[in-house]
């Protein structure tokens, strides 16, 4: 039986996927070898020798160690897409509310009525306040081209807008996906001195930290309406604020809301909306059970996070997962321990990601505990898993 300890209310469509005679699942397992989370903070959490790995039903994984984990041996999974949709619905929902201030505009016909005005008298000279540029042909920024960036582009394409994209690290994959009327650009400032809407899409790091500060919205167009449905902390505030104060931004769409941007006209707060759908909890608790699965069950690594991705078909009778040093020689280390014993190698890959490396070895016949430890022994070696088929 392997043990998966939930960390927070994780949707049945996910958990219903954990076959019952293979897996005890719930908050209360104790030695968990598998975690599944969404929002609580794991960065105090001391790990338990048996624990294997985390699943993160979402895709920031700001509330997880990895750095610690992947140090541990412990991959992180993330659900990229998942959410996908969700996010892309309430980005066009977000660029229409910045531009016709819709929650402003039905705010006001609430406040007639509650001062007792025959409202029906009044909404046609007050509408006035709130008239705003439609969509159609005007140009959307987009910083980020990934699982949600990538559809965000493409749906604004069919909505008659004109879409630039920037993505320094897009895959091959994605930009397959992207309609072909798509302008990716290689220079940000590109799409900052185009865009009408500027929306972002990428992971908040060091890195992306701030990214639009004073001199990033000094470089945009005047009356741009930026919509930051990632991570508040990309955006500045204090920036942000002196912008729209001054006009150079018309409206700050964000998800995430602080005291600060409440206070200030020309903010539009939601509560982390993005992925509060129904189909969209249903999809990750999905995925990040399905991707956790795969490892326990047979070593294979998908939407990793702190640790090389890799799969491989099985083959032989035994496999053994080695999560490692990326360093020189490791793989003429293990597999002589194999060839010492007569043990015949038949399939193996091997993958590294920044200081670490993953080796999967599929074995023609069934090694000793013996063996195994030494491979655990092996220098260099942060964790060694023993499957059978």
């Amino acid at each position: 039986m392997y043990r998966i300890q939930t960390m927070n209310k994780i949707s049945p469509v996910g958990l219903n996927r954990f076959p019952s005679e293979l897996y005890e699942v719930g908050d209360a397992v104790q030695d968990p070898q598998g975690i599944l989370v969404r929002s609580a903070k794991l960065l105090d959490l001391e790990f338990n020798p048996s624990l294997l790995a985390i699943a993160r039903a979402g895709v920031g994984v700001n509330n997880i160690p990895l750095d610690r984990c992947a140090a541990a041996g412990i991959p992180v999974f993330s659900t990229p897409g998942a959410n996908a949709n969700a996010v892309k619905e309430l980005v066009i929902c977000a660029m229409l509310m910045g531009s016709r201030d819709i929650p402003g505009a039905i705010r006001w016909v609430r406040e007639q009525a509650a001062s007792g005005v025959d409202v029906s008298t009044v909404v046609e000279k007050g509408k006035s306040a709130f008239i705003g540029p439609e969509l159609y042909k005007k140009t959307l920024g987009i910083i980020g081209l990934g699982a949600i960036g990538s559809i965000v582009a493409n749906t604004a394409i069919s909505l008659g807008m004109d879409v630039y994209g920037y993505d320094p690290f897009l895959s091959v994959d994605t930009a397959l996906r992207l309609d072909r009327h798509v302008h990716v650009v290689k220079d940000i400032n590109d799409l900052y001195k185009r865009s009408d809407y500027i929306t972002m899409h990428i992971h908040y790091t060091e890195k992306t930290a701030h990214m639009i500060d004073a001199s990033a919205i000094a470089a945009m167009k005047r009356g741009v309406r930026v919509i930051n449905l990632a991570r508040g902390e990309i955006v500045d505030d204090e920036a942000m604020l002196t912008a729209l104060d001054t006009g150079m931004v018309a409206a700050y769409i964000t998800d995430f809301p602080n005291n600060r941007l409440l206070t200030a006209p020309h903010v539009i707060a939601m509560p982390h909306l993005g992925a509060s759908t129904p189909e969209s909890e249903q999809n990750c608790a999905a995925m990040a059970v399905d991707a956790l699965r795969d490892y326990l069950e047979s070593g294979n690594i998908r939407s990793s996070v702190n640790l090389p991705e890799m799969t491989m078909d099985r083959s032989g009778v035994q496999r053994l997962c080695v999560l490692h040093k990326n360093v020189p020689g490791m793989l003429a280390n293990i597999t002589s321990l194999f060839g010492r014993d007569g043990v015949n190698v038949e399939n193996l890959s091997n993958k590294s990601r920044g200081d670490y490396a993953y080796t999967m070895v599929d074995l023609g016949s069934k090694v000793g505990d013996n063996v195994i430890e030494d491979v655990r022994r092996t220098a260099n070696v942060i964790r060694v898993r023993s499957l059978k088929w």
